[in-house]
This record gives structure tokens, sequence and C-alpha cells, in this order.
């Protein structure tokens, strides 16, 4: 077969590959520089993978029994049209993926609220980059994870890391801080701590009090950038009154990391000709996910540091689409080119772009947390279509959300495979992979790609634009409103998006094609795209960014005698999300074939416990079982788990579902349980 240069299909770095039918080759890409971590170099095994859906099933006397498309899309149709006759238009729900291609977000977006008329549409991105982009918006007018392409880091003198562990979720991303004088910010002395000269470690849930702390010393030591704060951003006096209670030795208390490490951490990036704030999911899944990542955010303007050549900030978008996917109407606000779906205008200009009338528009539904636990009740959707998502696993309590899928009258899954949420289907779509269809993603530094087409989908597979075009067609809508060709959505998603925030209407195939880097916004065809944002003005309207201020309150829920310990979750180098892909993997599941709970030696001993054995971790709300590892490192009254796989196993079983008031990003990153034996007390 031709080899045929394309991406990678998991995380938002989108390395470069080529693919000579499954055989992976890495290429020469700036995000990866001909590096590859496991996960890519496997990628290729799932494309033939024996586990593959290539019928639709419907679901008969309990069992999932193949069906022809022809039968399964009209029986969709039918239910659909018959729950919404009973319970209205939002009787329907929509959840899609921060994985699937912006044509496919699209679309969906435009599928909920046209073909269905429904408002019930999110997606779960929710859960990964909400908080980082709610607070961008607010201090810049703009969410572009990093408004600078990636390859400015390997220029950095300073970089800090505030819950992030690339080393593990993106590997060939460390390449580029490897030459920087690197500080750390997490609990766990992880990898990515490792390689820090730095490695600050405050307890859960105390992130904002050390960005105070920080942020404290740098003006204390004589380090703000007043003629930048003065000339470039408004409310820095707002922001003090509050840091000026937080000075170090305060932090110290809340935190566990000494002042003087806060005081070194402002003096090396005080001092760095060039330096950048790096932020991830471990700022973010908190309940107060916006007001953490905000605080890092005036740390870095009181730097000086966005907006300049060499030095920034910036936020790791997780997956494989997280930036394109949430830009283009997925979201339960959103219209395309990440405009509000409350803004007269918005709706004005997408609805003539779609040929309908501004007022049939449905006005903006739950999040992603509120409509799951929705599904099922007197006032919720009695119908939900699953694209591109697991949410048996990768949901907060997750028990609950199986549970509310239960009642439901109707559920359709479109996945590639049988996925634990696919399991539980009245109806299941098998759709096409990544290297099986061509469409574009954005990736974490707003660089357009174009994945392309390497071979032929299994025999009865189709995409997911075919399936939403042969629903759209069954439910009334107009022949040529939703097409099935990639390139043909784009097109118009490149109107619809023009002059939004994140305008692509200057983005086509042939530009990708012919090797264009393009970095939205991309206004017109001449424009060359924008791979540093904010170096003239910021995006709110007088062109300055914004001091918010925040304040520390600390997690939702605390440790006490019942569940003493603090537990947090994350990802390991070789599953991605909610493992449903990487756990059909062999080379990949076989280093890390379940879960496990680290612990420090001397915790699990005192709950009766030793490495290897079966450990129960119990919180208010469920409790999940994973094997003892010992690490010396961790902190006595934190447990970390892996939150990749299924069943008992499912670390979302015990996560909480308190949810940010801005973001409404649950906490996935603390909650309070205890530590026992399996068939014993804590």
């Amino acid at each position: 077969m031709p080899q045929v240069d394309t991406h990678c299909p998991y995380c938002a770095l989108q390395c470069g590959m080529s693919l000579e039918g499954t055989r992976v080759t890495p290429r020469d890409f700036p995000v990866n520089a001909g590096g590859l971590c496991q996960k890519g170099w496997t990628s290729g095994s799932l494309l033939t993978s024996p586990k593959r859906l290539t019928t639709p099933m419907i679901r008969v006397d309990g069992a999932l029994e193949p069906v022809s498309w022809d039968f399964a899309l009209d029986f969709v149709a039918r239910r659909l049209q018959a729950i919404q006759r009973e319970s209205g238009p939002d009787g329907v729900a929509i959840f899609g993926g921060g994985g699937l291609t912006n044509e496919k977000a699209y679309l969906l977006g435009k599928f909920a609220r046209v073909a269905l008329g429904t408002s019930q549409i999110d997606y779960n991105g929710r859960f990964c980059m909400s908080s980082a982009a709610a607070a961008g918006i607010k201090a810049f007018g703009a969410d572009r994870g990093m408004p600078f392409p990636v390859t400015d880091l390997k220029r950095a003198d300073v970089v800090l890391l505030a819950g992030a562990n690339p080393a593990e979720t993106m590997p060939p991303f460390t390449q580029h801080v490897r030459g920087s004088d690197l500080i750390v910010v997490d609990p766990r002395r992880t990898p990515t701590a490792e390689l820090a000269s730095l490695h600050l470690a405050p307890a859960p849930g105390t992130d904002l009090a050390l960005a105070l702390g920080i942020l404290h010393a740098v003006v204390e030591g004589g380090h703000l950038d007043k003629s930048y704060v003065d000339e470039r951003t408004s409310g820095f006096e707002d922001v003090w009154r509050i840091v000026a209670s937080w000075w170090p030795e305060r932090a110290e208390r809340v935190t566990g990391v000494s002042a003087a490490d806060m005081r070194l951490a402002a003096e090396k990036l005080a001092g760095a000709r060039n330096a950048y704030i790096l932020t991830a999911r471990g700022t973010e899944q908190h309940a107060t996910g916006t007001a953490t990542v905000g605080a890092w955010i005036n740390l870095a303007l009181s730097l000086g540091l966005p907006g300049r050549a060499g030095s920034g900030y910036g936020c790791l978008t997780g997956q494989g689409n997280g930036q394109g996917g949430r830009e283009h109407g997925q979201k339960a606000d959103q219209l395309p080119g990440y405009r509000k779906l409350d803004d007269p205008a918005a709706r004005e200009y997408v609805a003539g772009v779609w040929g309908v009338e501004p007022d049939s528009l449905p006005g903006p539904g739950r999040s992603a947390s509120e409509l799951l636990e929705a599904l099922g009740q007197e006032d919720g959707p009695k119908a939900l279509m699953v694209f591109g998502s697991n949410v048996v696993v990768s949901a907060p309590r997750s028990q609950r959300v199986q549970d509310r899928l239960s009642e439901l009258d109707f559920l359709v899954v479109a996945d590639f495979v049988l996925s634990e949420t696919a399991a539980l289907a009245d109806v299941v779509l098998p759709v096409t992979q990544w290297a099986e269809e061509h469409g574009t993603l954005t990736n974490l530094e707003g660089r357009v790609l174009l994945r392309r087409k390497a071979l032929d989908p299994p025999p009865g597979v189709r995409s997911d634009l075919d399936v939403l075009n042969g629903l759209a067609k069954r439910l009334g809508q107009p022949e040529d409103r939703f097409p099935a060709d990639a390139e043909t959505v784009f097109e118009e998603l490149r109107i619809a998006s023009k002059g939004g925030i994140a305008d692509y209407s200057g983005v086509s195939y042939d530009r990708l094609r012919a090797g264009e880097a393009l970095h939205w916004p991309v206004p017109d065809e001449s424009h060359p795209g924008t791979p540093r944002m904010f170096l003239d003005a910021f995006a709110h309207p007088d062109g300055r960014a914004r001091f918010v201020p925040v304040e520390h309150t600390g997690p939702a829920e605390l440790p006490d005698e019942e569940f003493p310990l603090q537990a947090t979750t994350g990802r390991v180098l070789q599953h991605y999300q909610s493992g449903a892909q990487t756990r059909l993997i062999d080379e990949l599941n076989d280093v890390v074939p379940e879960a496990f709970v680290e612990v420090h030696p001397d915790t699990a001993k005192r709950a009766g416990l030793e490495e290897g054995d079966p450990a129960k971790v119990r919180s208010r709300r469920g409790e999940t079982v994973a094997k003892v590892r010992f690490v010396q490192s961790l902190q006595p009254d934190v447990v970390f788990l892996p939150f990749h796989f299924p069943g008992e196993q499912r670390a979302n079983l015990f996560t909480n579902p308190a949810l940010d008031p801005v973001s409404r990003m649950p906490e996935f990153k603390v909650c309070a349980v205890s530590l026992s034996t399996v068939d014993g007390a804590a």
C-alpha cells in the first residue's frame, strides 16, 4: 500500500507519522521531530483488531443482534421521532467527544440544533479543558490552549509546568523543555518531576494557594513587571488586595511547599530572559479549576510573559482534537467559530449559513455532568446518542452515570469497538477509525492539521458523517444539508466560523495538503495564519489582558476520620483516556493490564497491605479495587490511581462530581478516601 503522511490518533500533540498499511513510521514534524511514544508506535495495531465492530447491532431480548444499515438507521430515526413527539425536542440528547475531527464536531452540533432541535448537547472535553478555556477567555478574551508554537519552548530559559506530566501523557513534548530550567508543580514525584531542577509538591487541591504565594514573592522581591502591567493589563490592584495576605509562609502552611522554594521559583521566573508558565489537567480538574488556572495566569501577567515573543502562558490540551473540538459547536453553549449560542448576532449569522431561522435554534443546554445526571429523569432526556466517548468509564461517579443510562428509553452509541458504554446501548453503529477517513484536527498549539485517509475501512463500516447524513435525511432534512464528505463539511465550517474568535475561513484542504502551517485565526486565504497570538493586543475590546481576583478555598471535600486520605487520578504512559483503544493493544496492555493504587509504604502497612496486594479504595460515593504499588516519594496521606480501567477497577467509581461554578468541570483530582484490604476495614 502507498505510504501516507498523517498524524497520531491519540493526544493533542498530534505527532507526525506515516502509515504504510498498518505500519507506522515517525515523521520529522515540528511537534515530535521524529519521535513517537509507545501509543503512537503501536497505533496501527488497532486498525486490524479482531474487536472491531463491522455491522450495526440492535438489542433484541437483551442481546445485541446484527442488522443492516438501512434497518438500523430507520429504527433509530423512528425512535427519536417518537420520543420527541412525547417528550419534546429536549427529550433527545447528544454526547460528543474531544477526539472527533473538526468536521464531525461541527456537523454534530448542527445535527443537534437543526435536525433534532435539541439544546441537550455537550461533550467529554468538558472533563478535560473547560476550566483552562474559561480562565483564558476571562484573562485574554480568547481561548487557544497554547497561543504560540510548541517549538518556541526550546528557546526558554525557564519553564514552569503546573499539573502536567507530559513525560507520560505526551512524551515527545519533553524534548522541547529539556534544555530549560524546569520547575514542576505536582503532588507526585512523576517522571516529569524527575526532569525538573525544582519540584514543588503541594497537597492536592492547594495549587491556587501556591500560585498566590509565588505571586506574592514576585512582588515582594521587586520582580513585578510594572511597565507591562500598566501598559498591557488591567485589574492588578484588585488581585493584589487578595495576594497581599498570601505571603509565602502562609501559603506554606496550606500547601506544604516551603516558602524558600516559592521564593526560588519566583526568582527563577523573574530572572529569565524567556520564560513560560504552562498548566494542564492537574490545575483544572477541581471544583475551583477556573480560579486555579486564573491564579497561574495572574502570575504570568505579573512577570510580563503573555503576548511577548519568547515567553508566555499556555495550557497543554489533552485529547487529540481537544482544541478544535471545543470551537465549532458540540459544547452546550456554543456555535461555530467559538461563538456564543446566546449571542443574537452569532445566532443570526450561523442560522443564515445553515439556512434556518435564528429563532428555530435552541438555547444553551446542560453541561456534560449535568446532562448525564438528568438522563431518564422526569425533566431530562429520554434518549441519548453518544459519539466518540466512553462515559461509563470516564465520567465522575461512574456507577451513577451507568445507572442513569439504564433509565433511558433509548441509547445509541457510534463507536469502532464495543466500549463499556456501547455494550449498554440499544443500537450500536460501527464507524471508521482515524486512518480510514479524511478529516482535520487542531492541535494544542492551534495549528489546523489534515489527517489523511491511509486505508479503506472494513466492509460494513461507515463514518460518523455518513451516520449523521443518513439520520438527518430520515428526520426530514434536505438532501444536501448534512454532507457526508469531510472536505465538503469543512468548506461549510470555514464559512460558519468566519468572523468568530476561532476563524478558519482562510484554511482550506488545498493549503493543508500543500503543507502550510496554519494556526488560527486565519481570516482569509491570503493570510499566513497566527502562530503567535496577542503580540500586539489581547482579544478584549480594549486590547488589554485582565488580572482576575481569585481566592483559595480548597477542595470540595476534605479528609476526616472515616476517609483520612486524599486520592488523585491521572494517566499512565501505556494507556489513553478510558482505555477503550489501548486496552485492546497487547504491547500496551501487557505492561499495565489492570488498575493499581500508588501508596506510601507506611500508609499501606497501616492498612494491612503489602506490595501487590489487592486494595479497596473507598469514598462517600463508591469504591474500587486496585493492586498496591509502593511509592516511597508519595505523600503519606495521598494515593494515586489511573482511570483507564473498567468494571470494579474504575477510579471514577469514587471521584467527586462537585462542579466548578464557571466551567462545570468535575473535581477529578482530589477527594477523601479510605484504604483497606479487600475483605477488611480501613
